[in-house]
């Protein structure tokens, strides 16, 4: 078996998955890295037929530029990111030229000038957003990450920084990857994985890089945050395991359809891909429930291009992996609900800035959580094909009968393949609600989870007149929960959760059984566990009191959607 337990003189520790490749010969994206250039070529070519069939004529397409020239100009002076290249300025002064002289002769229009402008605009975001993975680098900043992440796991055992520097762990003794981790190595075979994780906290990133590798995966690539490439550690092992960068500031037309291309035509050439569906961190704490559906889109096109490319019963297939990262806390957590309920209030509610924004935080962001004891879990879910039907393990769609259909005949009109874009919509809504759906079913619980929810909700049911806002105005020091009535509140929940685990509905970890003040004691403990100001702890008395509302409000919020309100009472 892949996934062993080695026994060794007191100790018993957990071994990785055989990688299901014998090197970087058969890795996709080292194949797209040797043919670099030519890609982005073909990513330039297919972003532009994309961008003159929303833009049919000169005008329309005149106009697209300007408004791209003025978003850019806007963002060069009100958001510059230190990533920026150095001739941002000087290149768009140059197509501020180059457009003012289209206005002032019919002649430029004669020699398409304006496709000149675009095709200069796109080569440059292709560029930009490409990635520049090298075997070597990835050996190298993988052997670091694990090599870093093990030491500060020893660290975070032992309780004493110095264990940094003792073997004693691997991290699959802290980081317990689960679900349905065989069919996603047998399907790698066989097709092209799409990985789509949930959102909550900067280290994702780097864990999901570390998760593909355990489980004996090839390198993905995957789109990381421009931002996150203004910090040196990060952009060094994001360079090195196969990102490449999303600008987020970046709305126009011509970056948007850029991006899609690249993400569509690496699919379409066999690269695995990732990347995160909602767009960003949840700043709720919630599972996402609306996904963004530019990225998600490419996934059908690419099947749909693929499809008619080959049109015997061999095609390649894309299967989609739904992925679940449970953490008992994040770190970032007081910013992300502050940033939420601002949005959510607008004038009711004040931000605070992520300070995540240098190698410095970032180290000291990833030795405060992992010198914290907590337990981390990353749940693969079933696979979809890019319909949202499951797949079996030979990557054969099913329907809800469990009957082998043929996904190619979703894409067929009239005996043949085809592209229709509206069907094609309606089908990146079908995927996306099929992926919430599997996020929801893949969700671990936690003992943190659970007496967060309880607590709030008690809280919400001794105020039913108050609205949120008026609710989080409430002085923490007016709120104590009688641990009892908690008691048997959690004790309820934690039994509707089982029985919603025997029927598929979520998944639970195992910490959950035995007796419920252990559990109780045990989400206590992890709960907030790095933050100041505790979600929750008890009193003196021994009840349940908090000491900021807005962060039990975020993480009360993981066990949203699941219609467990009517439980508490």
């Amino acid at each position: 078996m892949d996934n062993t337990i080695i026994k060794k003189p007191g100790k018993t520790r957990k071994k990785g998955f055989e990688p299901i490749h014998s090197g970087p010969r058969d890795w996709s994206v080292f194949q797209l890295s040797r043919n670099k250039k030519t890609f982005i070529r073909e990513v330039t070519e297919l972003a532009i037929k994309r961008i003159k069939k929303q833009t049919p004529t000169k005008e329309s397409l005149i106009e697209e530029l300007e408004t791209t020239l003025y978003r850019e100009k806007l963002r060069i002076k009100r958001y510059p990111w230190k990533v920026d290249p150095p001739d941002e300025a000087v290149f768009w002064e140059g197509v501020k030229q180059k457009l003012l002289e289209l206005s002032s002769t019919t002649n430029g229009r004669d020699n398409k000038v304006e496709e000149e402008i675009l095709q200069s605009i796109v080569s440059r975001y292709a560029n930009e957003i490409s990635g520049n993975f090298k075997a070597s680098s990835y050996r190298v900043a993988r052997a670091i990450a694990t090599f870093g992440f093990r030491r500060l796991l020893n660290a975070a055992r032992i309780k004493k920084f110095g264990a940094i520097f003792r073997r004693d762990l691997t991290l699959r003794d802290k980081i317990n990857i689960v679900g349905h981790t065989e069919q996603i190595r047998k399907l790698a075979k066989k097709g092209t994985v799409i990985m789509l994780p949930t959102h909550f906290s900067n280290l994702d990133s780097v864990l999901i890089g570390w998760v593909i590798h355990e489980l004996g995966l090839p390198p993905f690539i995957y789109g990381a945050g421009l931002n996150l490439f203004n910090i040196g550690i990060f952009a060094y092992f994001m360079n090195s395991l196969g990102a490449y960068k999303v600008d987020r500031r970046k709305k126009n037309l011509p970056y948007l359809e850029t991006l899609k291309a690249y993400s569509s035509l690496a699919v379409k050439k066999g690269a695995h891909s990732l990347f995160f569906p909602g767009g960003t961190r949840s700043r709720s704490g919630q599972i996402e429930d609306s996904l963004k559906l530019g990225l998600l889109g490419t996934t059908i096109e690419a099947q749909r291009e693929i499809y008619q490319d080959n049109p015997g019963p061999d095609a390649r297939k894309i299967f989609i992996f739904p992925v679940v990262i449970n953490y008992h806390f994040v770190l970032e957590a007081p910013l992300l609900i502050n940033d939420y309920l601002r949005l959510r209030g607008q004038e009711k509610y004040y931000v605070e800035n992520d300070n995540l924004s240098n190698s410095y935080n970032i180290l000291k962001f990833m030795i405060k959580f992992f010198t914290k004891g907590s337990d981390i879990s990353v749940s693969i879910g079933h696979g979809v094909d890019v319909l949202g039907n499951y797949v079996d393990d030979e990557g054969n769609s099913t329907d809800k009968r469990g009957k082998i259909i043929d996904s190619r005949e979703y894409f067929v009109y009239e005996g043949r393949v085809t592209e229709n874009k509206q069907r094609e919509e309606e089908y990146t809504r079908m995927l996306a609600k099929a992926i919430v759906s599997e996020f929801h079913i893949s969700n671990r619980v936690f003992s943190s989870h659970i007496i967060a929810f309880v607590a709030f909700e008690m809280i919400k049911n001794k105020y039913p007149q108050f609205d949120l806002f008026n609710l989080l105005r409430i002085p923490e020091d007016e709120i104590e929960i009688p641990y009892e009535e908690f008691r048997q509140n959690v004790k309820r929940l934690r039994k509707k959760i089982f029985k919603m685990k025997k029927k598929g509905i979520v998944g639970a970890a195992p910490h959950l059984e035995g007796d419920v003040d252990e559990v109780i004691n045990h989400g206590l403990s992890n709960l907030g566990l790095y933050h100041t100001l505790r979600p929750l702890k008890k009193n003196k008395k021994g009840n349940i009191i908090t000491m900021d509302l807005a962060r039990l409000y975020y993480y009360h919020n993981r066990l949203k959607g699941y219609d467990l309100e009517k439980k508490i009472k």
